[in-house]
């Protein structure tokens, strides 16, 4: 079976999506065998014709942002229902994308990939899209993870790993954070380049903001596991991989209940979107007991292990089949 994989990322591709296509195509040779992808990794104005020339049985899509005219049938991966979801946090000229070319896109689909049940209800819900057609495939962690050293700070440190765009709700913890009792000695800790203004607005007589830059795997694995929490504050996430990741690591999560994933949820303190006094009580307890916290955090990343970059795989694999083999 040959599948072609549209591989090319625009600029506008998150961290999310590029860690997906890169992860099918460094894992799916190993995980299923019997499947030849065939990576097409040209822009979009060449996209078609090469995908037609790969004269492949299934072409996935990765990409929101996919090539016109594509060869049926195609799979389509979802990452978010965020643009619908919020539609006031981003511009006309998406709402008319997604009008005109994601939704068509998505709805001519021979399945639709998403990586949560929450992403599979909007996907219903929200795009209009047949349930029957959806198929949920949880995404995985990097391996640098289980292995990983923790990281030692001279204070403990909660710890954000993503972007900053106003989903992510970034405003909600740095309030919690600022709101903690003035005797709790704990930096807040986020990837990403610095943003002064950030560190002047919120501060601490016992703590600091700080903004860690660009981290490479095994760096990012050891801030994970040095963490006293890790937080998602995000008023929607498609999956999120970082809870997993933190999860795996043993560090424990507090999320909002609207974006932590279905598999890690059980293992996660949850708080409202916007929440600060709950957020700020729930960081307070796990600062409080950090041994009790980290002993129900252990629970979760030993079965959360099997959640690897190749099982993904081979659950993608499982629906390539379904679909060229019906």
């Amino acid at each position: 079976m040959r599948v072609a994989l549209a591989a090319h990322a625009t600029p506008r591709a998150s961290e999310g999506m590029r860690v997906y296509t890169q992860a099918l195509i460094e894992h799916l040779p190993h995980a299923a065998p019997d499947i030849e992808l065939l990576v097409v990794d040209v822009p979009a104005v060449v996209a078609p014709l090469r995908l037609r020339a790969a004269r492949a049985d299934l072409v996935h899509l990765p990409y929101l942002e996919a090539p016109p005219l594509v060869p049926r049938p195609y799979v389509a991966m979802l990452h978010d229902c965020i643009h619908l979801r919020y539609p006031a946090s981003f511009s006309r000229l998406t709402a008319a994308y997604w009008r005109l070319f994601a939704l068509p896109m998505y709805r001519g689909a021979a399945r639709v990939l998403v990586s949560d049940q929450r992403v599979a209800a909007d996907a219903a819900s929200l795009a209009g899209i047949d349930r029957e057609r959806i198929r949920v495939v949880p995404l995985g962690y990097d391996d640098a993870i289980p292995d990983a050293q923790a990281w030692v700070d001279e204070h403990p440190y909660v710890l954000y790993a993503g972007n900053r765009r106003p989903h992510k709700n970034l405003e909600t913890l740095y309030a919690a954070w600022a709101a903690l009792p003035p005797e709790v000695a704990v930096d807040l800790v986020l990837t990403g380049p610095d943003d002064p203004e950030v560190r002047a607005r919120f501060v601490r007589p016992r703590g600091r903001i700080m903004f860690l830059g660009h981290l490479d795997a095994q760096t990012l694995a050891q801030r994970y596991r040095g963490a006293v929490a890790y937080v998602q504050p995000s008023l929607s996430e498609g999956f999120g991989i970082p809870s997993l990741e933190a999860a795996v690591a043993g560090t424990p999560v507090i999320a909002t209940t609207t974006s932590v994933p279905a598999i890690v949820a059980p293992y996660v303190r949850t708080f409202d979107p916007g929440d600060v006094l709950t957020l700020a009580s729930l960081l307070n307890a796990v600062i409080a007991d950090p041994l009790t916290a980290r002993a129900h955090a252990a629970e979760g990343a030993m079965i959360l292990r099997a959640y690897t970059w190749d099982r993904f795989a081979a659950s993608t694999a499982a629906v390539y089949r379904e679909v060229i083999c019906p």
